[in-house]
């Protein structure tokens, strides 16, 4: 009876001869629950059974189950289950092992990020289960990487916003036990809130049974622990402590994720949390990383950054870029003196440079003021050390991972993205509406890889000189589908790429896009270049997409009413020799296949998931983008080749 086992199957981390498998089953008060049995066999019917055995449960772990199943085999399916002390049984799960280290064989997963079950629904999972069905076995996926906003924790109950958010109806999928209301919004306080979201999202149905379907890989992003939070501390209108919160979110990660994180018991099935208190931070290491006692002790309750190899093809890096990152400069108050409010988003290039990079800034001879806008403003970051998202630990240890990966492709699960997203408002037309403040491009995201420059740098360097190939980023958290190469710097500063990256969509979580429909009203500013009318009844055109890709006066001419060639002659082709595709209107998700010698992606793009699909497919497709790059050697430039595309594309593209 799958009532008694209310969150489903779940496996993760899978290895060529291990994997970890999950579950939960409550006990209640007519039915103790003492441990359940995991049975796994070589067919989903249980004729050929390879692994038996018996497990401890609690309410220490909120009646949650994390085995690891050795003794498997490599590239193998395998399905499970598990059954209560009363016979009665979980759904089958289906899970895969990872090839053999020296396997040449190709290896095939989806990647996703950001689904939102309060305001959106999860027909992507849907549409990725559909087309794996119906694929021939050596075309179906290995695995699912998940690079985090697997729940978001700011949850707002239907009466606290009966206006919905943008289009969409809020569900009302939980309650927190105790909770925080902050401004119309609640936010977890204890382990008892941070496991009530995880068993809310658990019921979705397409989250559940993607779960069952396939191993997953995952890497938490910031909302599993909290919206602006940064190692230890959470940020709504300022800085506060909440060693407290991130270890409890911690153990509900610990307890409902399967995965091989680590804590520092080494303990598998139950996780140790410390005991911290709130306290704030005073004294910080020259990355930037709080050396409070309990700030160290809560994001050193539990550490995910990890390393899975998949055969001879494959090294999966994945790095957390939230526990030990310096506070984000898009949330410091100083940031204020250089955004403009006739042009939302964008942050001057030259500042972030300058305010990324601190005191190591021009050889370590930062200046003491910044000009924007005809003014000068002190330069607040001139005596700090630069900005940094991993930390000093992980940065060495991200370094040595890719030095030493003798696999084909170094593929990096970056829950953030790293390609620089930007805008030539020096390009506007003077006379027209505002002048643009700052002395060059405007940089869109800047809370992510383009506000921690100075070590994305550092790294995308480490891998030129070490004539290290094979790079490719696979990130999430824009809420935007890109395709790109990676760079240490943009035109007019030299443009050599030394890898690629890929960004998904958001499974649900609404996007930039989205939120012009209902910002970017026809009579601001430059409104052209963030939105345009459609036609009635139908969302605007994310012309952001067209000014990030060929800049300001293409955007500019469309709203003329230019034809393509127009449209295509007012291009500038030093905004964005990074990109190749870029959608900040896109959910779906990206599938990666890496051979021998090329890598394909192809991005899969679904509309926009306001309520339920109820076809057995997820619902229409949007687009589908393909993409192939022969392995290239090290000095050469990486091949982003398109080689199929089926569906309405974004602008620009």
């Amino acid at each position: 009876m799958r009532e008694r086992f209310p969150e489903g199957v779940a496996s993760g981390d899978p290895q060529s001869d291990s994997v970890i498998l999950w579950t939960r089953c409550p006990a209640t008060s007519d039915r103790p629950q003492p441990g359940v049995t995991v049975e796994v066999a070589e067919d989903p019917a249980f004729k050929h059974p390879v692994a038996r055995a018996a497990t401890r449960m609690s309410a220490e772990s909120d009646w949650t189950c994390r085995v690891l199943v050795g003794g498997l085999k490599p590239s193998r399916e395998y399905w499970y289950r598990f059954i209560d002390a009363n016979g009665e049984g979980s759904r089958i799960g289906r899970t895969t092992t990872a090839p053999a280290p020296d396997d040449v064989r190709t290896v095939r997963f989806a990647f996703v990020s950001c689904q939102n079950c309060n305001d959106g629904a999860q027909n992507a999972y849907r549409r990725m289960i559909f087309e794996d069905e119906k694929a021939a076995p050596d075309q179906r996926l290995d695995f699912v990487m998940h690079l985090g906003d697997w729940f978001y924790e700011l949850v707002w109950y239907p009466q606290d916003r009966p206006q919905g958010m943008y289009d969409r109806r809020i569900r009302d999928i939980l309650r927190y036990p105790t909770g925080e209301k902050i401004e119309d919004f609640h936010v977890p306080t204890d382990v008892a809130d941070y496991r009530t979201i995880y068993r809310a999202y658990l019921h979705d149905v397409e989250i559940q049974d993607a779960r069952a379907r396939w191993p997953f890989v995952c890497m938490g992003d910031n909302h599993e622990f909290s919206w602006k939070g940064w190692q230890g501390q959470q940020d709504f209108g300022g800085v506060r402590p909440a060693q407290t919160r991130k270890v409890a979110a911690n153990q509900a990660w610990f307890e409902y994720q399967p995965s091989r994180v680590k804590q520092p018991s080494g303990g598998l099935d139950l996780f140790v949390a410390p005991v911290v208190k709130n306290a704030p931070i005073e004294k910080f290491d020259d990355h930037g990383l709080g050396l409070q006692p309990d700030n160290l002790a809560a994001i050193g309750s539990m550490t995910t950054y990890r390393t899975l190899r998949f055969g001879r093809n494959v090294d999966l890096i994945i790095t957390d870029n939230r526990t030990y990152r310096s506070q984000d400069l898009a949330n410091r108050p100083q940031m204020k003196s250089f955004q403009s409010k006739d042009f939302p988003l964008m942050v001057p290039e030259e500042v972030l440079d300058i305010l990324d990079a601190g005191s190591a800034y021009d050889h370590a001879r930062p200046p003491p003021q910044i000009a924007f806008g005809g003014q000068l403003f002190a330069n607040f970051r001139k005596d700090e050390p630069p900005q940094s998202m991993l930390g000093k630990a992980q940065k060495a240890w991200f370094l040595e991972q890719l030095s030493g990966s003798t696999a084909t492709w170094k593929l990096w699960g970056n829950s953030v993205g790293a390609t620089d997203v930007r805008a030539d408002l020096h390009n506007l037309p003077r006379g027209e509406g505002p002048v643009w403040p700052g002395a060059g491009y405007g940089v869109i995201a800047n809370d992510d890889w383009g506000g921690y420059r100075f070590e994305r740098a550092q790294i995308l360097d480490h891998i030129r000189d070490g004539r290290i190939t094979g790079f490719v980023s696979l990130a999430g958290d824009r809420h935007s589908f890109y395709a790109g190469w990676l760079a240490a710097s943009l035109p007019p500063k030299p443009f050599a790429p030394v890898g690629l990256e890929y960004v998904t969509g958001s499974i649900s979580a609404p996007t930039i896009a989205e939120a012009f429909d209902h910002s970017i009203t026809p009579d601001k500013p430059w409104a052209a270049i963030y939105r345009q009318p459609s036609t009635a009844g139908q969302p605007g055109l994310a012309t952001i997409n067209l000014t990030a890709r060929r800049g300001v006066k293409a955007s500019l001419a469309m709203q003329r009413g230019a034809d393509p060639a127009t449209i295509g002659a007012a291009a500038n082709p030093e905004v964005a020799p990074n990109l190749d595709l870029m959608d900040c209107g896109g959910h779906g998700y990206v599938v990666i296949a890496a051979h021998e010698s090329f890598l394909d992606a192809e991005l899969v793009c679904i509309p926009r998931p306001i309520e339920r699909a109820p076809s057995a497919d997820g619902g229409p497709l949007r687009y589908r983008v393909s993409y192939r790059s022969p392995i290239w050697k090290p000095g050469e430039t990486p091949v982003l080749q398109r080689i199929a595309t089926q569906g309405d594309l974004p602008l620009g593209a």
